[in-house]
């Protein structure tokens, strides 16, 4: 009788375990999708849903585009933007760019990050950096650029902005980051082009190794691209935080969760109506889809650095890169870097 009452105890945290897990993601810009099982249609009503045409014409989803798996509603993907963006109705870059995907067959969450600077066609706008696209046309033409590119078929996404980005740090009370010696005055350079702008004191960077970021030296410390390995140096710290964030949301206590939960809610973007949200939040609770994958596009060897017209862009076999993502997203293969470069 105890044994089972232990068992049922166990049962329930790993449940609640699991709830957080999916919630954090989506809190963090990279997904919210447990709100069917914490929350009522009041707190998801907070957040901040943005329409936009769906159809395939308009997001260049190719009849080709949607495996059986996908079909069968055991994938779903969705875009993250990251913007690098001052104000609410300024055009953007998206500095970070992932694909997120939801995949229940195999019980994990996904997400595909795409180098910023990757040489792609823009639709009415030539061959371009892939960042460029948000700027150019918002979410849609982003969206669209990643499926032509990519042969993909994302209707959906989420976006955060850098200042959002370090409200949603701050609510959780900073995060756990080991910085580099070399990564010290670029975060403090970074802080004060960000306090200038608005109008704030900062708390500077002393000392390197494990300590405890607040909103602004976090955001300072992903946005570093100027050391040994560049931009694709600068998607792993980006990743670094927000899997610091995940592991700091799901270390709130019961009481605190419902709360900062709230707060967070409006500080992202998404297509995504509660409707949505209820539904997905649904099937990856009752799968149990917890654990966590992360990669990056395109893969060493088969990309380089190129000058053109005086601006650096990353050349990319795109006909390789969308095979190695489509692996990963749908076989859950793991893809393999070679040398030299193509």
């Amino acid at each position: 009788m105890i044994m089972q009452h232990r068992m049922k105890g166990e049962n329930m945290r790993k449940k609640k375990k699991s709830t957080k897990i999916v919630l954090s993601l989506f809190i963090i810009g990279v997904l919210i999708f447990g709100g069917a099982f914490a929350y009522t249609f009041y707190t998801l009503s907070k957040m901040n849903t943005v329409k936009i045409s769906k159809t395939d014409e308009s997001l260049g989803i190719k009849t080709d585009a949607t495996p059986k798996a996908e079909k069968d509603a055991e994938i779903k993907n969705i875009a993250f933007f990251g913007l690098d963006r001052r104000s609410a109705k300024e055009p953007s870059r998206s500095d970070s760019i992932m694909v997120l995907s939801v995949d229940t067959k195999n019980k994990k969450i996904k997400m595909s990050s795409i180098m910023r600077d990757t040489y792609v066609p823009v639709k009415g706008h030539d061959e371009t950096k892939i960042t460029h696209a948000y700027a150019y046309g918002g979410a849609p033409l982003a969206i669209r650029t990643l499926n032509e590119n990519f042969n993909l078929n994302i209707r959906d996404y989420v976006a955060v902005d850098f200042f959002n980005l370090e409200k949603i740090i701050d609510s959780i009370n900073g995060v756990n980051i080991d910085v580099a010696q070399n990564e010290v005055n670029l975060m403090n350079d970074y802080m004060n082009e960000t306090a200038r702008i608005e109008g704030k004191s900062i708390s500077r960077i002393t000392s390197s190794g494990p300590q405890t970021l607040n909103g602004l030296q976090a955001v300072a410390y992903s946005r570093i691209r100027y050391t040994a390995g560049g931009d694709f140096k600068r998607t792993e710290r980006q990743r670094t935080v927000l899997t610091a964030m995940l592991t700091k949301i799901q270390s709130l206590g019961a009481t605190e969760f419902p709360s900062v939960v709230s707060k967070l809610l409006p500080l992202t973007e998404t297509s995504m109506s509660s409707m949505d949200v209820m539904s997905l939040g649904t099937k990856v609770i009752a799968s149990k889809t917890t654990a966590l994958e992360q990669e990056r596009f395109p893969v060493d060897g088969y990309c380089k650095g190129e000058i053109i017209g005086g601006v650096w862009y990353l050349k990319a076999d795109l006909k390789a890169a969308t095979d190695q993502i489509h692996k990963f997203i749908y076989e859950d293969a793991k893809p393999v870097s070679k040398t030299p470069l193509f």
